[in-house]
């Protein structure tokens, strides 16, 4: 036989590569990125469906020898021992499952989320409350928002013709004004950096307050009736009144009015800007709901126009984690808590809760919203009630109320909520805290991307 007969039997008859058959551990790493793990591989099948070979030929002397020293060169070492050349493996396996069955978990997350009925708690819902402090004095109306709970960790509260400031830290109470006449605090706000105390009266006045040395720093002008509602985006003050007007303020500017909007036909008893400041809700009396953007609202001009509550819309909450997502409460004649895509103006879920929504504080640890109601027409009144978004099922109540709700807000660390309530308390639950150890469910898509065996809280 010739040489060229010989090489064209050895290509036609070529031996597959071996397969990692005996490798003493498992593996999961698909390989390196241009090199494959061959023990992932079914060689001996691809290389058969690859010749598929019509006849057989006969084995010459050639092709053993030469493929018995081809195996000793590959499988063995200068020394005769076993060896393997450019074997890739990644580490042995792992409780924790691949990066490639991220979506599938993802799924199965979605999927336990969708069926409430069969997903086991993983934590505990506080029934009682933590603490409870007096509140002599605080007005009993739906349209008021007399708490704020800034990032100095100090409670504003406006108690009648007083506004008091309660630290958390060290339990301290000290009053920080007292108003004369017929006139009193119907608004109090924080600044985003807690230095500055904003309060609208009753009689159209706003002023501004340094909390530290306990002095009026300025008073704003512009509204003709009562300031229920305030809002802050950075150095603007947002401010809504009972004479249907929102007026922005340039706090930094001698002359205040940076804007003035004049769409809602009642009271404007709501306001909320987004966490990145580029989008303003209002809730107004006349049971609409505005959003404008930042940048056109010295236009006047609205990005959209919402009516789909049928009572007055106090209760407003963006989003912590969906910038474009806005929770609304109507009230007594509504008690529906809607969820708004803000970006398309449509209405993404609306759960009827048949009670007046006083509050919502959206829950920054876990995806859930608490809403806080006043009367009803035939269940929760004067309850808070947790739901799990964005199914918007109820996860649990908290707690035996005697009186409506007024007020909500949270601590700066998101874990406590207080809700001012019209038997003269405010009732601290640590409904957003932490869950405890035994009960924390983590999962294992939880645990792969955040790259961590416990979690922390």
């Amino acid at each position: 036989m010739d040489q060229s007969a010989t090489w064209k039997l050895l290509e036609s008859d070529w031996y597959s590569p071996r397969r990692l058959h005996d490798s003493p551990t498992e593996y999961d790493f698909p390989g390196d990125r241009f090199l494959p793990n061959r023990s992932l591989m079914n060689l001996d099948k691809a290389h058969s469906l690859l010749t598929n070979r019509t006849k057989e030929f006969n084995t010459s002397k050639c092709n053993q020898v030469y493929r018995q020293k081809l195996i000793e060169h590959l499988s063995l070492d200068s020394e005769e021992r076993p060896s393997r050349i450019m074997v890739f493996r990644g580490s042995p396996k792992s409780s924790r499952k691949s990066i490639r069955f991220v979506d599938e978990m993802r799924q199965e997350e979605a999927a336990i989320l969708d069926n409430d009925g069969k997903r086991t708690h993983y934590r505990c819902i506080p029934k009682g409350t933590k603490r409870i402090l007096d509140a002599p004095g605080i007005r009993n109306d739906y349209y008021v928002n007399v708490m704020s709970w800034g990032k100095n960790n100090i409670l504003a509260v406006a108690l009648g013709r007083e506004l008091y400031l309660w630290n958390s830290k060290d339990q301290s109470v000290h009053k920080l004004l007292h108003v004369r006449g017929n006139d009193c605090p119907t608004s109090v706000n924080w600044s985003e950096d807690a230095k500055t105390l904003a309060v609208g009266y009753m009689c159209s006045n706003l002023q501004l307050w340094d909390a530290e040395s306990f002095k009026l720093i300025r008073s704003l002008q512009g509204h003709s009736g009562r300031i229920a509602s305030t809002a802050w985006n950075g150095h603007i003050l947002t401010s809504g009144s009972r004479d249907k007007s929102i007026i922005n303020h340039d706090v930094r500017a001698v002359n205040n009015l940076a804007s003035c909007i004049r769409k809602h036909t009642d009271e404007v008893c709501g306001l909320k800007w987004s966490t990145e400041g580029n989008m303003l809700a209002t809730g107004g009396n006349e049971n609409l709901l505005y959003i404008w953007e930042a940048s056109k609202m010295s236009s006047s001009k609205y990005l959209h126009r919402l009516s789909d509550h049928c009572a007055a819309v106090k209760a407003l909450a963006w989003c912590p984690y969906q910038h474009n997502v806005l929770a609304s409460g109507g009230g007594l004649s509504d008690g529906c808590i809607k969820i708004w895509n803000t970006q398309k103006g449509t209405c993404i879920n609306s759960i009827e809760t048949k009670a007046q929504i006083c509050g919502l504080e959206w829950n920054r640890h876990h995806k859930e919203i608490l809403s806080g109601h006043g009367y009803s027409t035939s269940e929760n009144q004067n309850k808070l009630c947790l739901w799990r978004y964005p199914s918007m099922t109820k996860v649990g109540e908290l707690g035996n109320h005697s009186s409506r709700i007024i007020n909500l807000c949270q601590s700066p660390d998101g874990v406590t909520v207080v809700s001012a309530e019209a038997d003269e308390t405010l009732r601290f639950w640590d409904v957003f805290g932490p869950p405890t150890t035994g009960s924390l469910s983590f999962t294992d898509l939880q645990g792969l991307l955040s790259l961590r065996t416990t979690l922390i809280r």
